[in-house]
């Protein structure tokens, strides 16, 4: 049997993981018991089309869609575009494919504020017909003056006792496009004392003379975010808003707004973001690393986003048992990577085809091999999964083994290959270094060995043992191929926690990706569609990259063998 491709895996929704408890589950049955939405459950997953997607996102889409799945319900996909100055297309294209690449689905139709600009700018008329907001002239640094501390109360604006024949005049002028940027907002009329900076009058629109990529140039006053989500959630019907930790200081603003224009009231829920080590989780920062070339792109495999995790080799499988395990918490905590990087060995342990690479690769020659022999040696595809079968390796007078798989001078407990010693070639023979070959710089080129015909494929029939099996690949049939080693994009856990004055790209890594040119790959790869999946054996897990062509292989390290898991294990214990 030939070496199976794992390309299904990007389309297929994967095993849906066991489900345990958390407080969301626990709030919606307590909703369907008591009838409040009268057992219906409709949640929605609203992004700002201003970046790509990251693992944090990863979160709240499990939760929205998951939760609207789970409950026999609908999750609709609501774009926030209500900032024109920072939304493209692109990033509208990556959001859904990141979503569909997760496994979820919206169900056909996708939904956006700006569909409700024309009820929102009514619904902000309504609130100033009610004396319940006004048009404000103050500047955005007389407002944060105004606003207060969280010691201090606030002030009133002078402009805050504007009629409402006024207000609704300049509201009316501001949509006409009569005033500059900056020059005036319309804000609501709260409570510039509460202890919560969030009910201090907050801005719901403000002037901007700049074209929308969905209603080009209709509109030149644009929604804020906490006016226009609860009534775009009301809108649409939603019964569960689920927001991350920080919006709970925003819920008493949703509420208002909701009860005070009288209309359907979904229920907000917050819950802790997932942070994780080594990353950052601000599209703000991750911006500046692809604007300032530290990594290649929003999908660069470094990069925490669900763009550059699907390039990098990991699975949809994996990032969903990965949300399972950090769980739905009330409080922030943050994950290690490592955590991460063992869901995704686990599910690749079990699905990828194995195979032989040399990345650094030292040359050999069997001196008592016969010149013009080649045999078919048998290779397991997966241990783990019998039903892969195997395949043929070709083996050959010279070869390939990896140069740390060699020692010259060996200390005391290392067990691999070294002048006069005896180690054993996977699936294939015992052989014997014999001779060293080194170049004009005293650098070993070419090993001289024997082999031993009669260990073919398992042990010495005289009994004789040897303490390492190595990897290799037969020379004349070497595919030649570029592989990329991606190690942590920071040096820190932390990488946000620095001094003041300090910027977070200090910790940026720079042995974050190793290029290797020139490995050595045995032939069953060859046709290997892009995108597939390999276990490299003793390397690594690795995939087909997108840059890869049939006459340039390209291969991306998606996770080590081994990692810091142990170490998590250790704290966890």
């Amino acid at each position: 049997m030939g070496l199976m491709s794992e390309q299904g895996a990007l389309t297929a929704k994967p095993d849906k993981p066991e489900t345990s408890s958390n407080f969301i589950r626990d709030i919606i049955e307590e909703h369907n018991r008591t009838g409040r939405f009268g057992g219906r459950v409709q949640t929605r997953f609203p992004p700002e089309p201003n970046g790509y997607l990251h693992i944090g996102h990863a979160k709240a889409i499990s939760l929205d869609f998951g939760m609207a799945e789970e409950f026999g319900g609908k999750c609709n996909l609501r774009f926030d575009d209500t900032n024109p100055a920072k939304e493209e297309q692109e990033y509208v294209d990556a959001i859904m494919e990141d979503i569909r690449w997760l496994g979820y689905d919206w169900g056909g139709t996708v939904y956006h504020a700006s569909d409700y600009f024309g009820q929102l700018y009514d619904w902000a008329v309504q609130l100033i017909r009610d004396g319940k907001a006004y048009v404000d002239d103050l500047s955005a640094d007389e407002i944060r003056e105004y606003r207060g501390t969280l010691t201090e109360p606030g002030k009133d604006s002078p402009y805050r006792s504007r009629s409402v024949e006024e207000n609704l005049n300049l509201f009316e002028r501001m949509r006409a496009g009569e005033f500059p940027d900056g020059s005036r907002v319309l804000r609501a009329k709260i409570d510039m004392a509460s202890p919560n900076l969030n009910m201090r009058d907050p801005v719901m629109y403000r002037i901007r003379h700049e074209e929308h990529h969905r209603t080009g140039n209709n509109w030149c006053i644009y929604p804020m975010y906490d006016w226009a989500h609860g009534q775009s959630d009301s809108i649409e019907g939603v019964t569960h808003s689920m927001c991350s930790l920080e919006y709970a200081d925003h819920r008493p603003l949703y509420d208002w707004f909701l009860d005070n224009l009288g209309i359907h009231h979904p229920q907000q829920i917050e819950f802790a973001r997932l942070n994780l080590t080594h990353t950052v989780m601000s599209k703000r920062k991750l911006r500046r690393l692809v604007q300032e070339e530290h990594v290649a792109g929003w999908d660069d495999p470094r990069m925490p986003t669900l763009a550059g995790m699907r390039r990098r080799g990991y699975t949809p499988a994996a990032i969903r048992d990965f949300l399972e395990r950090t769980g739905v918490a009330r409080s922030d905590s943050t994950s290690e990577l490592g955590l991460l990087e063992a869901c995704v060995r686990q599910d690749l342990n079990a699905h990828a085809p194995r195979v032989m690479a040399v990345l650094r690769p030292l040359k050999v020659v069997l001196t008592n091999y016969p010149d013009d022999l080649v045999e078919n040696m048998t290779a397991i595809n997966n241990p783990e999964d019998p039903a892969m079968g195997v395949r043929g390796v070709p083996f050959s007078k010279v070869l390939y083994i990896e140069q740390d798989d060699f020692m010259e001078n060996p200390p005391k407990n290392y067990f691999r290959l070294a002048p006069g010693r005896e180690v054993r070639l996977r699936y294939a023979y015992f052989i014997r270094c014999e001779e060293v070959i080194k170049d004009a710089d005293g650098n070993v080129v070419e090993l001289r060995c024997t082999y031993d015909p009669a260990t073919r494929g398992g042990d010495a029939p005289d009994g004789r043992k040897v303490k390492a099996t190595l990897h290799w690949v037969s020379a004349p049939h070497a595919l030649d191929a570029e592989v990329r080693i991606y190690n942590t994009l920071f040096t820190t856990p932390f990488p946000e926690d620095t001094p003041d004055g300090v910027d977070f790209l200090t910790n940026v890594n720079p042995n974050s990706l190793d290029v290797l040119k020139g490995c050595k790959i045995e032939p069953s790869v060859k046709d290997a569609p892009a995108l597939a999946r390999y276990q490299f054996e003793r390397q690594g897990y690795f995939w087909v990259d997108n840059d890869s062509t049939p006459e340039k292989l390209v291969f991306n390290r998606t996770v080590a063998l081994k990692d810091t898991w142990a170490k998590v294990q250790a704290k966890e214990g």
